[in-house]
């Protein structure tokens, strides 16, 4: 009996291990007949519900999940994107093979109820931009309906490129991850390098069609639908004449940026980790969030495991907590360059600011799961002397008003929001119906190209300016040996 138990608990050892092998590798590697010749038809595969926000949900789906037969992805659930719920994940994308009918999407309030219907096995948290705290809240939610809790790391989930490739990460949504990829990207072009820029996701289209997308002109966010979000962060690399990707399957996003680029420069999204291995990583942290860089996910992990970190901002922060960011810094990760920089205001027409009441419109992650107070257009309506800036509540249209009562805390501001045409529409009518004289718009992109305003807009744009002597291109080509 003894003997018997042993044989099987070692056989049951052996599976184990070879499961912990198995995810040590890319799912794309996978030999899908062998493994079902090798395990048989007895291996009952491990039920699984990916937990995310249109975007490192599918990335973690596609390298680690996709083409196992380990696995079962039974669903995904959907939060922090309004109506990215109710969708599939196509079969074309999830593979034919193990999923003919494609992947369910939910609402993450269906949480425990798809975990006890199903009896799932694991439940993977894939998604950023979340405390400590809230990440583990979730993780209650699934260990008290009997499943396991997974996080996904770098080894199992990052993409090796054949160039070099430079990454550009946050400790929290809206430090300027972007506007420091844009200044790396502009610099290098002037130099006569072949940089390509990979953009964190933002499917929130046809999954299918947005598969692969090259942006290079102002026709190519015509041709894929873009909303407001997705604009925010390709039209500015457009105006400057560099190349963007984005879209589903960043495998076959990175095989295509390649074939065009010597470097690739990966543009994050909120403090999100990298999808593909860096051979240098930047991580931009915030002096007006201090404290943030170890309080959320995956941000501090960002800090920790960076070469460089960039403390933004500085102009219009305090020296108090600029001082006290360096040291938590130094702290999290004390082999990392430290560089300062400052993001200086281009603000044209300002004299229509001076003297008016202004309704100003800023970026809308930044203000909702980023948690900021304020952006660039307060910055620049106090600085170029507004009466007033008017609190949008009393005016909110349709999907705004459930953005407000989701995120009491956004006060006089109006987020940008624009994740499909009932919100742009919204946000229209909202800023319409408004009794301002002025909008101060602090997004990155020309909001009259999308919204038809029946007010004068004046749009605020920010760049990166590095300070004390240490530019940041300098160090990324003298640790990366460009030159």
């Amino acid at each position: 009996m003894f003997k018997r138990l042993t044989q099987n608990f070692q056989s049951v050892s052996g599976l184990t291990r070879q499961r912990c092998q198995t995810l040590s590798s890319h799912s794309h590697n996978y030999n899908i007949e062998y493994r079902s010749k090798y395990f048989g038809s007895t291996l009952e595969r491990t039920k699984v519900i990916i937990v995310g926000a249109a975007g490192r949900d599918f990335h973690n789906f596609n390298t680690v999940f996709r083409g196992n037969p380990n696995y079962d992805v039974i669903a995904f659930t959907a939060h922090q994107i309004p109506g990215i719920e109710g969708r599939t994940y196509p079969c074309e994308l999830a593979g034919n093979e193990l999923y003919p009918n494609g992947i369910p999407i939910y609402d993450e309030s269906e949480l425990e109820r798809l975990i006890l219907k199903h009896n799932i096995d694991n439940v993977a948290f894939s998604y950023s931009d979340l405390s400590h705290n809230n990440v583990m809240h979730i993780g209650s939610r699934a260990l008290s309906c009997g499943a396991n809790y997974m996080l996904l790391g770098p080894k199992q989930t990052q993409i090796k490129s054949t160039k070099p490739v430079i990454s550009v990460v946050a400790s929290r949504t809206g430090c300027g991850k972007s506007q420091t990829s844009r200044y790396i990207v502009e610099t290098l072009l002037k130099n006569k390098m072949k940089v390509v820029a990979i953009r964190h996701p933002m499917p929130y289209g046809d999954l299918l069609k947005q598969r692969v997308q090259r942006y290079a002109t102002y026709d190519d966010l015509i041709k894929y639908e873009c909303t407001i979000e997705e604009r925010e962060e390709y039209e500015p690399y457009v105006t400057r004449g560099a190349v963007i990707y984005a879209g589903v399957d960043y495998n076959d996003i990175l095989n295509e940026a390649q074939k065009e680029a010597d470097i690739i420069l990966w543009d994050g999204g909120n403090n999100d980790m990298s999808f593909y291995v860096p051979d240098l990583q930047v991580c931009v942290v915030d002096p007006h969030r201090v404290g943030d860089e170890m309080l959320y996910h995956p941000g501090e992990t960002n800090v920790r495991m960076s070469d460089i970190l960039l403390i933004n901002k500085v102009d219009t922060a305090s020296q108090e907590n600029v001082q006290l960011l360096k040291k938590n810094c130094k702290e999290l990760n004390p082999n990392a360059v430290i560089i300062e920089a400052e993001s200086p205001l281009t603000v044209k027409n300002n004299e229509l600011i001076k003297g008016k009441r202004v309704l100003v419109v800023e970026d809308g992650p930044t203000l909702t799961h980023g948690g900021m107070a304020y952006g660039a257009g307060i910055v620049a309506a106090k600085k170029f002397g507004a009466k007033e800036c008017i609190d949008p509540r009393p005016f909110l249209k349709g999907t705004l008003k459930e953005t407000f009562n989701t995120y009491p805390k956004i006060g006089k501001l109006l987020p940008a929001m624009g994740y499909g045409d009932t919100q742009i529409n919204d946000l229209e009518s909202t800023i319409n119906a408004s009794d301002a004289d002025v909008v101060v718009s602090g997004t990155p992109i020309d909001i009259s190209k999308v919204v038809n305003i029946n007010k004068p807009i004046v749009n605020v744009q920010y760049d990166l300016k590095c300070i004390g002597g240490t530019d940041l291109v300098k160090v990324i080509q003298d640790k990366l040996q460009l030159l």
